[in-house]
């Protein structure tokens, strides 16, 4: 289904274990929808079985024109309500679905979801799959890793990343960096690059 210039992205909350088959009615009914799975192999005691979990348990997100089209999710079979505040469902930026996306297909370096942002330097992605993203480094033991808080739902994803593909960033550059287009010459150093095409 195309998009108009109208229609922006939001997140609804469902009921317990009903984010596919939202999904898929919402898609049913023509309506964009977009659920975070990330696949992971389970063990049972007697065989592996590779399963794709929501990202983010009871949240599924639509593209919609809210004024024609939010009556309609709200009546799909499962759907609680629009987050947001109050009344007002928040918008969620296409950056934001751009880096879920991008999330769910490198499974292997998400290590769990978060609540809150936790307190640590903030930082810029230089290169690999997780390039421009922004985030937070925290420690745990000798080990570091990235938390990418998104605000819009107040769930964040921390992943594990290489430290030097990290750069500090100030608060005052943070949308501006982020939307800079990418022009193929990154100015990383040689041995930086190096690690992101390993």
């Amino acid at each position: 289904m195309e998009r108009d210039m109208t229609s922006l992205w939001y997140a609804v909350y469902v009921r317990s274990r009903y984010e596919k088959k939202v999904h898929r009615q919402l898609l049913e009914q023509e309506i964009t929808s977009f659920l975070p799975l990330l696949e992971t192999v389970r063990q049972w005691s007697d065989r592996k079985k590779r399963v794709s979990d929501p990202l983010f348990t009871g949240y599924v997100f639509v593209c919609i024109d809210h004024h024609r089209e939010h009556v309609k999710v709200l009546d799909t079979d499962g759907v609680v309500r629009f987050i947001g505040i109050g009344r007002t469902a928040s918008v969620i930026s296409e950056r934001d679905i751009e880096w879920l996306q991008r999330l769910v297909r490198e499974p292997d370096a998400v290590r769990r979801t978060v609540m809150s942002i936790p307190p640590g330097r903030k930082v810029r992605v230089l290169a690999g799959p997780f390039k421009n993203f922004e985030g937070v480094v925290v420690k745990e033991g000798r080990d570091e890793h990235l938390v990418v808080y998104f605000d819009s739902i107040m769930q964040g994803v921390e992943i594990t990343i290489l430290p030097d593909l990290l750069t500090p960033i100030s608060s005052g550059e943070s949308e501006k960096r982020v939307s800079a287009p990418d022009t193929g010459d990154d100015g990383l150093d040689p041995a930086v690059r190096h690690l992101d095409r390993s």
